[in-house]
């Protein structure tokens, strides 16, 4: 869920409406879960930790199967909603244009170029068959609504749509018309899968975006599709700072931070790092290496070097816990980044999505930066810059950064304690 603040579709034969309504009778016990699926083998390396139950677990060991994993070319289709109580004041092409090509430009910069978001835009409006009021749109939305909502879309849509050709669904509702709330954009993740041109559709995007939308919002909501967790601390009363775990620092904080790449552990779950551009520190002898920038690899490394060293760092703290260390510079998604250096993070593969599973260490707890643009000042100066030493609060293990390289990547010191 974001934070508050094209080509012509190939027709398929058409199906019976008694059909269609057979696929949707699954709806009724929809429901925001996890998912259930056989594991996939991926890391054995001693710094992984294992996937969980938690909601969006950020364990690696093995990738959930019940999520389309971005570790090749992907096919999205955009399908736009309209309403019998509004007459819609902008096109779908208008509408793809506020996504895409931003939202593949992203995913191919995070992922050094290893994965494509192909969008496939519906150019007319597929209209809903009741009102936009009578589905009670909002953040916090009921069951009983939202499938309602999903039901009357996939009828409506699937006569015009061969489902089965995509791996993202993104249902667009007409930003204009009465009852869409644009704070209630939100991936939802279905206990019993739809069925659709003998397909399993197992999580819609629904975007409900005002026109132009949130910077970043579905790049946000994609990365829940390919099961990447909420990292904002949303307030118990909706008041509050709700960037008080990660600030700035990745997509699934905030997409309005100021270096809004992934973390690295994002990166090593989806597939886009290699296993020799992360190093495992344990002992008590200290360990020496050079970090490059995150954002920067084959394909975008510009100024940097080829991209293909040491990305991230990572230390093992308990069963289900490490700290993980990585390069962050002014450069490709976070040029905007107020502060560079060695960024500190904690990540916890049994804290569920939009709980904390990842929190990022402040290395100066008595300084803000960035007062005019940051999400959360406190942690936009948390990286440890050149000639400082750092000991993460509560254990032994400690950061020296000593020096930058020609290409600017970072030469560190670590002791695992």
């Amino acid at each position: 869920m974001p934070r508050p603040f094209p080509r012509t579709l190939p027709r398929p034969r058409l199906r019976s409406t008694a059909a269609v309504f057979t696929t949707m009778a699954a709806l009724a016990a929809t429901s925001l879960v996890a998912g259930h699926s056989a594991a996939e083998p991926f890391s054995s390396a001693p710094c992984t930790l294992e996937r969980t139950e938690a909601h969006h677990s950020e364990g690696l060991d093995t990738w959930n199967s019940a999520y389309p994993r971005p570790a090749r070319a992907l096919d999205a289709v955009m399908v736009f909603l309209s309403f019998p109580d509004a007459r819609p004041l902008t096109s779908p092409a208008e509408l793809t244009a506020d996504h895409f090509p931003g939202t593949t430009r992203f995913f191919e910069q995070a992922s050094y170029g290893r994965f494509t978001l192909r969008p496939h835009s519906l150019r007319h409006w597929i209209r809903m068959p009741r009102p936009s009021t009578s589905y009670a749109i909002q953040r916090d939305w009921s069951a009983p609504d939202r499938a309602a909502y999903l039901r009357d879309a996939l009828a409506a849509a699937d006569p015009q749509v061969d489902f089965s050709r995509y791996d993202v669904v993104y249902f667009v509702a007409d930003p204009d018309a009465p009852g869409v709330d644009s704070d209630a954009t939100k991936v939802v993740n279905l206990d019993v899968p739809l069925r659709a041109d003998g397909t399993d559709i197992r999580r819609v995007v629904t975007v409900f975006e005002k026109h132009p939308p949130d910077r970043l919002v579905l790049a946000h909501e994609t990365g829940h599709v390919f099961d990447l967790p909420d990292l904002y601390h949303r307030p118990a009363d909706g008041k509050g700072d709700w960037d008080t775990y990660v600030g700035d620092w990745d997509l699934m904080g905030s997409q309005f931070g100021l270096a809004p790449d992934l973390f690295a552990w994002h990166k090593w779950k989806l597939g886009w790092l290699e296993r020799r551009q992360v190093v495992c520190v344990r002992g008590p002898e200290p360990k020496r290496l050079t970090l490059e920038p995150l954002e920067t690899g084959p394909g975008n490394a510009g100024i940097f070097g080829p991209g293909r060293g040491t990305k991230l760092a990572v230390v093992r703290t308990g069963d289900d816990s490490v700290l993980a260390f990585e390069a962050r510079g002014a450069v490709g998604p976070d040029a905007a980044v107020c502060r560079q250096g060695i960024l500190i993070y904690r990540v916890h593969s049994g804290t569920a999505s939009g709980t904390g599973p990842v929190q990022v260490i402040d290395a100066h707890p008595r300084t803000e930066a960035c007062w005019e643009n940051s999400v959360y000042p406190p942690l936009a100066d948390a990286p440890v810059d050149t000639g400082e030493t750092f000991t993460v609060p509560d254990t032994k293990v400690q950061l020296k950064v000593t020096s930058r390289t020609p290409t600017g990547a970072w030469n560190v010191q670590i002791t695992a304690g």
